[in-house]
């Protein structure tokens, strides 16, 4: 979905995203019965899962080498998903949070590549996908995550249905 501010290739050699320390596990995504059901018939049957509201969340194991938290579908040349990844890693660095009672489009800090684009093109996207952010939420609120103070607010709902 955001191969228009991102390549690939800078996102499966990064995997900054698929990686957690304790602090920010609150970022691991929800996923729908349909793909927990994929997985466990495609890839294995081995992967535990905590549920979150209608959704799931993959139960990560920490590392003892470096005690960090990795996406169990994370390999070497980046999510073995690829096309079928949980929406909020297909929209990552992009996030729906809950800001105040209202629902806003955020975006991570963390990530290289898109901090090296200019604000105009990140909220000019941000709006490009907005609609299709905000109907998955009203399918599964799971997705909205409360707001971190460190997360640039681009774009509220409110704002964007007004513009639009």
């Amino acid at each position: 979905m955001l191969t228009k501010i991102l390549s690939r290739n800078s996102c499966a050699k990064c995997r900054l995203c698929c990686v957690f320390d304790r602090y920010d596990l609150w970022e691991t995504p929800s996923i729908e019965n349909e793909l927990r059901e994929y997985i466990k018939s495609n890839i294995g049957d081995d992967i535990e899962y905590t549920p979150k509201g209608d959704m799931w969340l993959f139960k990560m194991k920490e590392s003892k080498e470096d005690g960090l938290y990795r996406c169990p579908m994370l390999n070497d040349t980046g999510c073995i998903l690829g096309e079928k990844k949980p929406f909020e890693c297909a929209i990552w660095p992009y996030r729906i949070m809950e800001v105040e009672g209202k629902r806003a489009i955020s975006i991570a800090p963390i990530c290289d590549s898109v901090n090296a684009l200019p604000l105009a093109t990140l909220l000019s996207f941000a709006k490009e996908i907005a609609p299709k952010i905000f109907a998955y939420a009203d399918l599964h609120p799971d997705i909205i995550k409360p707001y971190d103070g460190t997360y640039p607010v681009l774009l509220f709902e409110s704002d964007f249905k007004i513009e639009n």
